[in-house]
């Protein structure tokens, strides 16, 4: 097996053989080029030299275009003469194939669902994701906090619609304990949370969630597994699919244990349209992304960055990419002439030509090239021809597709949702119990009511008193915050209404569940 991947090379204008080192892959990498110049080609190779090496991937793919990594390129294929005039002039025997591939879909249509739980993704990610301010995330935190110490698991959007009613009508409660629950913000998350199930949340959110192990293995002969995440409907919500993307690499670092610098990565994650991570976000999350980026190298996970322009990445993230691929940059504006030479200025220079013209000047399938040495320093910038694929270049078709979903062993784990007992379920039981008890109450004080008034028309006398309680309702003294719900019912009964009273505050949450 080789130690290396190789990358590309060329004739006497270009490079000699370009290759990403194995055991330099958990040093990231950038992938960056307009629209059109071969990002997508070099990811698909990228991704071929990865699953023959052993290494799992996981990637994203945005334009439909990298399903065609199961099957095998052909001779058939329009531009075969090119590919093989290509691979003679940069010395590669190309080799058709095809590769182990597994497709996932949040959605569920173009591959397994993917999920996770709310309590996984947690408050932060969450409020980035319906953009909530400062405010309103303290009172997600505070939602979170009582999930926690309540035993109320949230599992799915409906667990955090019902905790959040709980939340609204104990807000006076919970101030005193954690700090001002305002109902306004409590109502706003509400209206946000809307607006996540309308973009797709609900199929994100539930269970089975995603096992990391289902991504990071290898097939029977050896090849790492290469994950899919359809992303051309998803792109639609961007957010939820930076976030996602986002959760899925906090996931990794935080039960993967730590390797060191391995002789290879345990997985390498993709990040295609990366430029969405980083729009509009708060400090919090980029600094969150840095020191993720920064960490989980020592997990021996590599993350490729793949975005049009190098400057839509962070400097801080930026510094921490040590393989390069730059295809080109057009620069038809003051602002991409300032873009395309902050580009060249990331690399290390090579006398032979000027950076930033050679960014310019390569053609689609071409690209100036810097991967880490031996020693985890940047080679000076080439000039490459990218190799081609081995794989299709292009979709499979869906009946191809489907028939590999079929097959597949996850299939039978995660096509089918489940919904076991939850936030929402408990609170529903809790409600269903303090609607009972109103009930009963009310029956014994329409009871004691009807017996009184016998017995001042002397229509029966049985020798005894009334006894009338003085309250409508009997409490349970001592009660924990578990009790909270029902006493907020009994405060409500105060007349023959109760039981309405009841039905109208709880019973319309459930419904129709």
């Amino acid at each position: 097996m080789s130690d290396s991947i190789f990358i590309g090379g060329g004739g006497a204008e270009y490079s000699d053989p370009q290759a990403i080192l194995l055991d330099k892959s958990n040093r990231h990498g950038l992938i960056a080029g307009a629209t059109g110049t071969g990002k997508t080609v070099t990811l698909q190779i990228l991704a071929e030299g990865f699953s023959s090496a052993g290494v799992p991937v996981f990637l994203s793919d945005v334009k439909g275009d990298l399903s065609g990594l199961a099957a095998a390129g052909s001779a058939d294929f329009k531009l075969h003469d090119a590919f093989t005039k290509r691979a003679a002039t940069i010395g590669l025997d190309l080799k058709y194939d095809a590769f182990p591939v597994t497709f996932w879909d949040l959605f569920g249509e173009q591959g397994h669902p993917i999920r996770a739980t709310v309590a996984e993704m947690g408050p932060l990610l969450l409020s980035r994701l319906m953009e909530l301010t400062d405010v309103q995330e303290g009172v997600l935190n505070v939602a979170f906090r009582v999930a926690d110490e309540e035993g109320l698991p949230l599992l799915d959007l409906k667990d955090l619609q019902a905790l959040l009613v709980w939340v609204g009508q104990n807000a006076k409660e919970l101030s005193l304990r954690y700090g001002n629950v305002a109902a306004s913000s409590v109502g706003a998350i509400q209206r946000q949370l809307l607006v996540l199930e309308n973009q797709g949340g609900t199929q994100l959110f539930g269970e089975p969630a995603l096992q990391l192990s289902d991504i990071i293995r290898s097939e029977s002969d050896g090849r790492g597994a290469i994950n899919i995440l359809a992303a051309d409907r998803l792109m639609a919500s961007p957010r939820l699919y930076a976030t996602f993307l986002l959760w899925l690499l906090s996931e990794l670092f935080e039960e993967l244990p730590e390797v060191g610098n391995p002789d290879k990565p345990k997985l390498v994650f993709f990040f295609d349209e990366a430029h969405l991570l980083f729009d509009d976000a708060p400090k919090a999350l980029v600094d969150k992304v840095e020191q993720v980026a920064r960490l989980i190298r020592s997990k021996g996970v590599g993350v490729f960055f793949i975005t049009q322009n190098p400057a839509d990445v962070p400097d801080d993230v930026l510094g921490q990419l040590g393989n390069r691929v730059q295809h080109a940059l057009r620069a038809f504006t003051a602002k991409d002439r300032k873009d395309l030479n902050k580009a060249a200025e990331t690399y290390r220079e090579n006398p032979a030509f000027d950076t930033a013209q050679a960014i310019q000047d390569v053609g689609t399938g071409e690209a100036v090239t810097s991967m880490l040495d031996q020693k985890g320093s940047p080679t000076i910038v080439e000039r490459t021809l990218i190799r081609p694929p081995s794989s299709q270049l292009g979709p499979l078709d869906h009946t191809t597709r489907q028939a590999i979903m079929d097959a597949s062993p996850m299939a039978a784990k995660y096509d089918a949702t489940l919904d076991r007992k939850s936030a929402f379920e408990i609170l529903r039981n809790r409600a269903e119990i303090a609607a009972k008890e109103a009930e009963a109450a009310e029956a014994a004080e329409d009871a004691a009511e009807e017996k009184e008034r016998e017995f001042r028309k002397a229509r029966r006398y049985d020798g005894g008193g009334t006894g009338r309680s003085t309250s409508r309702t009997s409490r349970k003294s001592g009660g924990g915050w578990g009790d909270a719900i029902a006493n907020v019912v009994v405060k409500e009964l105060k007349g023959t209404t109760g039981r309405r009273i009841v039905r109208g505050i709880l019973g319309g949450l459930f419904k129709g569940r």
